[in-house]
């Protein structure tokens, strides 16, 4: 599970403003952020590595590119799929192809995965993809909230942190990427009244209606909390805050790419 909320051309000084929380088990082999060596020149990435399947949840650039992926969250999925999720971020990254384009071409591929949301932008266009029920969507100007449903579903955590992420656009020119990793941070869950039904059981309803989560029955949780500005003159800030199995912070990264 995980929960992405941006801001797409709702500044002019701020063209992208990204933060995002990666749930996953602590199990799960991760490396942190980085430069991927084996990608070079104008391309290269940045990002977080799934060292299980190879791929990752969120992505840039040196060209100021943007890619993200996230599980929909739909229990009667029992198929495996051939290919993993996390590949989609980095193909895009490591391609030459506008974003409408690349949604384009995989768009006779959505069968080979399991059900997932797709981000990818650039400096001129972002694009929304749902494998589960077909949908290639250009996206207008706006502050928008992605999790495990469909973009902007009325879930509490996703209607919060969209208010907020406008609050803090109010003032594009002093947003830092520590107010982006705060505004992850509520662990608060939702009222039942206010849960949204997605098929699974009552009390990880509850767990996962929370921005930031922490399950230590399941040993799992919010693994890292990542904020990214992308400025007008194409300034990139990325940072990274990682979290370990009691849901306290420990490492952090932070880079520049101008």
């Amino acid at each position: 599970m995980c929960l992405i909320i941006f801001a797409h051309q709702a500044a002019e000084t701020c063209p992208l403003v990204v933060a995002a929380n990666r749930d996953e088990f602590f199990l799960r082999p991760t490396q942190h952020a980085g430069f991927w060596p084996e990608s070079d020149g104008q391309a290269q990435i940045l990002a977080g590595r799934d060292l299980q399947a190879g791929g990752t949840w969120l992505g840039v650039d040196r060209r100021g590119r943007f890619a993200a992926v996230t599980n929909i969250r739909d229990p009667s999925q029992f198929e495996e799929k051939p290919r993993s999720r996390g590949e989609l971020p980095v193909n895009f990254l490591n391609s030459d192809l506008a974003p409408g384009e690349y949604c384009t071409q995989i768009a006779d591929s959505f069968a080979d995965y399991a059900g997932y949301n797709l981000l990818v932008g650039d400096d001129e266009s972002m694009f929304y993809v749902n494998n589960f029920d077909c949908i290639v969507e250009k996206l207008e100007p706006g502050i928008y909230g992605l999790s495990n449903g469909k973009l902007n579903s009325a879930w509490p955590k996703i209607s919060l942190g969209r208010e907020r992420l406008d609050g803090l656009m109010d003032n594009p020119a002093q947003l830092s990427t520590d107010q982006l990793i705060a505004m992850m941070a509520d662990r608060h869950q939702a009222s039942d009244a206010e849960l949204p039904d997605t098929g699974v059981p009552l009390e990880m309803e509850r767990q996962l209606s929370a921005t930031f989560i922490h399950n230590t029955e399941r040993d799992y949780g919010t693994r890292c909390s990542t904020a990214v500005i992308v400025s007008e003159n194409g300034v990139v800030r990325f940072h990274e805050q990682n979290f370990d199995s009691a849901g306290l912070p420990v490492d952090s990264h932070f880079f520049e790419i101008d």
